[in-house]
Order: structure tokens, then sequence, then C-alpha cells
């Protein structure tokens, strides 16, 4: 079984060589200007480059996905546990959290920027924004998908509503939450980057711009694969925390 593991990661790994190996080539073969198309060699050398520039910048964002992640979990978990505990707030706000996901992001962060400032506070908003939904839609459908007979029998043992949403409802709704989790960590730093877009003197999203507006495209390209690596890091992270967190549940499906 771990030998399929380790096989089944080694096939990524041979595609992303295979396909950056084809994107030399042909930028090479067909002399393609380096502000229309930077080969992955010069994108290397951009990166070890300004690596110190992309830190100072990396360090800003790093601060305002995390703060405004941090936010947008404590949030969607109190809003949850509303949400499941009374009917009648899951009736009114689920829509409302549903279709709030149809504005795009693009169109409110000018307004954050001119209610909030330049500063970081806007781009937390707008982190906090993004990764609510996911988080808080995953952990309410987790709790309502749970066994009718287990709910009936918390009920018979006269357990109250709080006994049955700790020791019932919120450990087997974490399969549900990290997977909401790990969904709202790809948007996480992205989301930052849009705000630093569209305002700000510090992040990863203003180096980008500063490089674009150069046509430094070898520098545009090293900080996307920045927010990528990083981005896939926290994804790791949430799945390596998952996995001690479901232990339990690993362990009886296995079973």
């Amino acid at each position: 079984m771990k030998k399929s593991k380790n096989i089944d990661r080694f096939y990524p790994i041979f595609g992303v060589v295979v396909l950056l190996i084809l994107w030399q080539a042909v930028v090479v073969i067909r002399q393609v200007p380096g502000y229309i198309l930077p080969t992955p060699v010069e994108i290397g050398q951009a990166l070890i480059g300004d690596h110190q520039l992309i830190y100072h910048h990396l360090q800003v964002t790093v601060y305002e996905s995390l703060v405004g992640f941090a936010f947008a979990i404590a949030l969607a978990f109190g809003l949850a546990v509303i949400m499941d505990s009374f009917e009648a707030v899951k009736k009114t706000l689920y829509p409302i959290l549903v279709i709030s996901q149809t504005i795009p992001i693009i169109a409110l962060a000018p307004l954050f920027i001119i209610w909030f400032g330049f500063g970081v506070l806007p781009k937390i908003v707008i982190v906090i924004i993004v990764c609510f939904f996911p988080i808080a839609i995953s952990l309410v459908d987790g709790m309502e998908a749970i066994d009718d007979d287990c709910l009936k029998l918390f009920e018979t043992m006269k357990a109250s509503k709080i006994q049955t949403l700790v020791h019932l409802k919120l450990p087997f709704s974490m399969s549900t939450f990290f997977a909401g989790l790990k969904i709202a960590a790809t948007y996480m730093i992205m989301s930052a980057v849009i705000g630093e877009w569209l305002g700000g003197d510090r992040g990863i999203g203003v180096y980008m711009l500063r490089a674009k507006n150069a046509y430094a495209l070898d520098r545009v390209f090293a900080s996307i694969l920045v927010i990528v690596a990083l981005s896939v890091i926290l994804i790791g992270i949430i799945d390596l925390i998952s996995n001690r967190v479901l232990k339990w549940q690993n362990e009886r499906n296995e079973e």
C-alpha cells in the first residue's frame, strides 16, 4: 500500500518536470522574447535574484492571510453552531450566504479600500469574506448529515443541546470542516493578493503589479510560483492536522 502511494506521488512530479522541459524548449526554439514568456530558468534566476525583496513583500501577505483566515474560522464556526441550533436562523441566513458568493470580490475590494484605507485591514476583510463561506457551509452541512439514529440515541440519554453538539455533532462534522478549510486555504493567499492589487505599498500583490508594469514577466511568474508554493504548504499543514485529528475515523474506516 505504501509503495503504491509513493508511486502515485511520483506522477504529478513527473508531469511538472515534463511540462517545464517542454516550456523551456519551446521558448528557446521559438526564440520567444522574455517580456512575452520567460523560460523556467529565467523565472528561477529572478526568484533567486529577488528573494530578499520577495520575502520583504511576502511577510505582509502572509500576515494578512493568516489573520483573515483565523477570523474567518472563528466567525464561520460560531455562525455554523448558531445556524445548527436555531432552524429559523439557518433558513434565513443560508440563502443569503449562498447569494453573497455570487458577488465578485474584485468589485467589493475597491469599496473596502475606500472605507478602511490602504493598510492591511481591507485585505484582511477580503480574506475573511472569501474564506468564511466554504468553512461555514461545510461545517453546517457536516452537522446536518449526522445519522438520525445517533441523534435519537442522545435524545433517549437526555443529553442537552450543548452535550449533543460537543460529543456528537462537532466530532462527526470535523471531516467536512477540514475539507472546507482546505478549500478556503486555496483562496486565502489569492484574496489577499487581489486586495493588494487595488491599493497598498507592500505585499506580494504589490510586487507582482510593479513587475507587470515594468514588463518583467520573469518576476511576475516568480511571484506566482511563491503564491502557489505557499498555498500548497498551507494545504499540506491543514491536511497533516486533519489526519491527526481524524485519526480515529481513519482507523475505523480501515477496519
